[in-house]
Order: structure tokens, then sequence, then C-alpha cells
């Protein structure tokens, strides 16, 4: 909870996020006051030493509707099949080089000739580090539709191959480059609010913590688009999986138990309510 609040600038996001991202789908409220406590000091400090946050802005929320509504819960379900992609594909392309290279040393050496290939391939450097200005503008301007995968393929290498730490900045760039590259797509939603949908949607879908997603977009970027924050990040969350950034996380409640009882209300009992 600390050590997200102070490096997003956001300490309710990051007490939530202590509490929700040890068991999907269960909330530990016995560590609810240590987590706020923890939070709340780690940004005070972080803002006594004068650590800069970066600023993201949303220029226009559109008013909500049956079409926005729509659009977000589409919206959201790319973002959690992105997700999906990803933890999954840094679980299967880290068991293939585990198969494929015996010698454990070797493996993040492979993973550094792959992505130095890549780069001199793709010969452009935005998709290495954490490339935050990127991130920036693709809340003002119209990036390539690509930029998205390039992000992901590097990333996936890089951890795949054994590098550990960086997932959680460059899932904000998939995020917010796909949520730019969706603006054609739904063109009722602005580019700024697809970028921030992006941005903590496929984060809540790959590390399972929707509210506290949720809440981080109202830190970051107001409370105006709370709705479509929320439809986002918790359908993209529905939509993810299981298999998650974080391999501790543990199973309290299945998501497709939530699906299920989805399926099962009938047209008579929202009639009825």
């Amino acid at each position: 909870a600390a050590g997200f609040s102070s490096l997003f600038g956001t300490p309710i996001a990051g007490a939530v996020f202590g509490l929700e991202v040890y068991i999907i789908g269960r909330v530990r409220y016995h560590a609810l006051f240590p987590a706020l406590a923890a939070a709340i000091i780690a940004d005070f400090v972080a803002r006594l030493w004068h650590a800069p946050h970066t600023h993201y802005h949303i220029g226009i929320i559109p008013p909500i509707s049956a079409t926005n509504l729509l659009y977000s819960v589409l919206a959201g379900v790319i973002f959690g099949v992105c997700a999906l992609a990803f933890s999954k594909g840094i679980k299967i392309l880290g068991a293939f080089l585990t198969k494929l290279i015996k010698y454990p040393p070797l493996k993040p050496m492979v993973g550094g000739l792959i992505i130095t290939t890549l780069f001199l391939i793709v010969d452009d450097n935005r998709f290495l580090g954490l490339v935050l200005p990127v991130i920036q503008s693709a809340f003002l301007t119209e990036l390539n539709s690509y930029d998205f995968a390039l992000k992901m393929l590097f990333t996936i290498v890089t951890l795949a191959a054994g590098f550990k730490g960086g997932e959680v900045t460059p899932l904000f760039f998939i995020g917010a480059a796909l949520g730019n590259a969706l603006s054609p797509i739904f063109p009722d939603l602005p580019m700024g609010l697809l970028a921030g949908m992006g941005f903590i949607a496929v984060f809540a879908g790959a590390a399972n913590t929707p509210i506290a997603c949720i809440i981080m977009g109202v830190e970051l970027f107001g409370g105006e688009g709370l709705t479509y924050f929320a439809v986002a990040c918790v359908t993209a969350y529905l939509l993810s999986g299981h298999s998650g950034i974080y391999k501790s996380q543990k199973i309290g409640s299945s998501k497709s138990d939530k699906l299920s009882a989805l399926k099962g209300i009938r047209l008579n009992d929202l009639a009825n309510l």
C-alpha cells in the first residue's frame, strides 16, 4: 500500500490495492487501518521530499448515455482480453524459454539479445523504459494503432526472460495506448477518456484489483469519469481470467462464478427490480 501510494501519488488507491491484491475476489478488511495509514504517510513523505508524480489530463467527459455505456463495456472487454494476453504471454513464453534453455543464467542473456534485435528492427526508443511522456501523449494526440502491441511484446519478452519488476508502468502504457487506438472505433468517447479508461482497466485486469484501479482513476483523472472508470475496470477484471501478473495471488472467489450468476439473471427478475 505504501509503495503504490508513494510511487503514483494515489494514497487511497494504494491502501485498497494492498487489501485487494493478495486474494482475488476478497478484501482483507482487518488490514484496512494499517494499509490506509501506511499509504497516507508514504504519500506525505513523498510530497515532503518533493518527489514528482506524472500528471494526466482528460479534457472532455461526455454525459452518461446508453450508447456510451455500451461503448464502455465493449472497451472493457478489449482491455480485459489485452490484460489476459499479457499475463498468459509472460507465463507461456517463460515456460518455453525455461524448457528450451537448461542453463538458467543463459535465459536472461537470450532475452536481452531478443530485446536488442527487436529494438534494431523497430528502431524506436519509445518502447524502452518507463517512457512516461508517451503515456501522457496518449491522452492528447493520436498514436500509432500498434504502439500498445509493441510495448506489450517488449515487456513480455523482458519479464519472461527473467528480468523482474517493471510490470505496472508498462501496463499503464499498454492500456493508455490501446485506449488511444480505440478512439476511432468508439467515436462518442473522447480520446483522453478512452486512454484513461485503458490506463486503469488493463492494469485492473492484469493485477486483479478492480476497486483500487477505479479509485486510482478518480485520484489521477478526477471524479467526473467515475462511471466510465468503473464499467471499464469491472468488465476488464471479469474477463481477464485468474492468471495475473502476481504469481503469489490466491483465488478467494472465482470470476467464473460471478459470470455464471450474471447469466442466471432472468429478464422478469430485472423487471421486478
